[in-house]
């Protein structure tokens, strides 16, 4: 009996064996609504993958998404949606793989938003923010000293316990042997999203995402990338954001709320025009998205309004993917937000191997601010001498880094705190905003 009874449990365990190793990449959590969460999955060739969840400390009562077969022809993706939720709820989940359940050895949680309109003040939250993830591959990568490194980053943002990370762009890096090759966009998304020290993250925090160059194209790609779409289609097969584009038209802008701030998430390459182009038009977002863009701010009453994208939008550094190399249509923008008597804008912005923030006075009215956060893993830049007149002094950091950025606050009185963290999680700088400084001065 006892070497039946031992049989079992052996055949059991290659069981959960077998199906841990057909798990390539996550279970990661995406998007949150109050009533819809999305999760993700990859296998490592084609199986059957669902999710079983339930509200937190109520496991008896379980509820599994719809069943979905990965393919080859989706990268053996599976873009999976829990919709028998509560708005304001935390949700344990677990994964399965071809009916049999794959343990993980961190916490699988996630949450929907909360119901506050009409009720009370919007709830506190924070989230985790930054840009430029390197993950190194020796054979593909450049001879010499490793670009990428100091992965231990991952584990102090884990650590912060953030509501969701908001990436934003070259969140992995194509190579040269990537560029023009679908196979191998997948393979380098497969290589960096199976990484160990990313798999906890995936598993509790909620993700959204913007691109930049490098997880577009080539360096300082625009819009004549010649497989651009294929660089989308692989795009919206490792994310989970709401939705991609805007009045139908093809990128990866979207849109989401979380609480009663409003994230504008913009694509800086998909329409964008080439550098040193003479003659035409010189645009970085295009016109339909910019008036996509400024309709969105004017209908909204958040009191912060984060526009987010890759290049730095205020730096007065006229670098190549900066705005200030686009002064015409950067110009245009500050004065629709201006015309529009828009309050509470605050830019996102990565790209550059350092992190500074931005403020531009304006007068009789709000200063502006641009959080450039960046790099999560690649190698730093010194920017330290540009000649970025707008720079908050004290904020410039050329250290691998990242910034959890909270709002808390009764109503009509919210504040934001921005606090940058190295590798380790020390503090770096911290800075400190309240909703009423973004409002025009007569309003104050």
């Amino acid at each position: 009996m006892l070497r039946k009874i031992l049989l079992l449990i052996f055949i059991f365990n290659l069981v959960l064996v077998a199906q841990t190793d057909l798990l390539q990449s996550g279970p990661r959590v995406g998007y949150s609504q109050m009533r819809e969460v999305a999760l993700w999955v990859q296998t490592k060739k084609q199986a059957n993958v669902k999710i079983a969840y339930w509200e937190k400390r109520f496991s008896k009562n379980k509820y599994f998404t719809d069943e979905i077969k990965t393919e080859k022809v989706s990268a053996f993706t599976a873009h999976l949606v829990a919709n028998n939720v509560e708005p304001g709820k935390k949700y344990e989940y677990e994964l399965y793989i071809n009916n049999k359940k794959v343990k993980r050895d961190y916490p699988l949680e996630f949450q929907t938003q909360t119901l506050w309109q009409w009720r009370t003040d919007a709830p506190d939250f924070s989230f985790v923010t930054g840009s430029c993830a390197y993950v190194n591959e020796e054979k593909y990568d450049r001879p010499g000293k490793p670009y990428g490194g100091e992965y231990e980053i991952f584990n102090s943002i884990y650590n912060q316990k953030p509501d969701f990370m908001l990436w934003l762009g070259d969140n992995v890096y194509y190579r040269e042997a990537d560029f023009y090759s679908r196979t191998a966009m997948i393979k380098r998304y497969n290589h960096q999203w199976s990484q160990e020290f990313l798999q906890p993250l995936w598993g509790s925090i909620h993700h959204y995402a913007i691109w930049d160059d490098h997880d577009f194209g080539p360096n300082n790609s625009y819009n004549s990338l010649i497989n651009k779409d294929t660089s989308l289609e692989i795009f919206k097969l490792f994310w989970d954001n709401p939705s991609y584009g805007v009045n139908g038209k093809p990128g990866i802008t979207t849109y989401f709320e979380w609480a009663d701030c409003q994230f504008f998430l913009l694509d800086n390459r998909y329409n964008r025009s080439a550098e040193f182009r003479k003659t035409g038009e010189r645009t970085i977002l295009g016109e339909e998205q910019i008036q996509w863009l400024i309709d969105a701010l004017t209908a909204s009453k958040a009191p912060f309004k984060f526009i987010v994208m890759g290049g730095q939008f205020l730096s007065t550094t006229p670098y190549s993917e900066n705005y200030s190399s686009f002064p015409e249509e950067r110009q245009r923008i500050l004065d629709l937000i201006d015309k529009e008597n828009i309050e509470g804008v605050i830019f996102l912005s990565g790209d550059r191997h350092f992190t500074e923030l931005s403020k531009l006075e304006r007068e009789g009215n709000y200063p502006l601010y641009d959080f450039t956060i960046s790099p999560f893993t690649s190698g730093t830049y010194n920017g330290n001498n540009e000649s970025n007149s707008l720079r908050v002094p004290g904020t410039f950091s050329a250290v691998r880094n990242f910034a959890k950025i909270e709002i808390t606050g009764k109503r009509d009185n919210r504040n934001l705190s921005c606090k940058v963290f190295d590798k380790d999680g020390k503090t770096l700088w911290e800075y400190k905003i309240n909703e009423n400084e973004l409002k025009k001065n007569e309003k104050k």
